[in-house]
């Protein structure tokens, strides 16, 4: 019997975070599941898609930081 993998054994194989043995499993039972294979590929979509994302605070946060970096005498920090 294969051991039933779940979202979170794909993120820690994806990020190889697991132990070798448990890793061999894993990738037998990608071959042989189809499902789990689709969720492993989807699993791995979404991570390289949150790795792209680039955030920046909006200029009205910056504005503030630097008010208060100020007026407690941070800026030349």
């Amino acid at each position: 019997m294969i051991k039933p993998f779940t979202p979170n054994d794909l993120i820690r194989y994806i990020y190889q975070e697991m132990p070798k043995v448990e890793q061999e499993l894993l990738v037998q039972a990608l071959h042989s599941d189809d499902s789990l294979m689709q969720e492993y590929v989807e699993v791995l979509s979404t991570i390289e898609q949150v790795d792209q994302i680039r955030l920046q605070p909006s200029e009205k946060v910056v504005q503030a930081i630097k008010r208060n970096a100020k007026s407690t005498g941070l800026e030349k920090v």
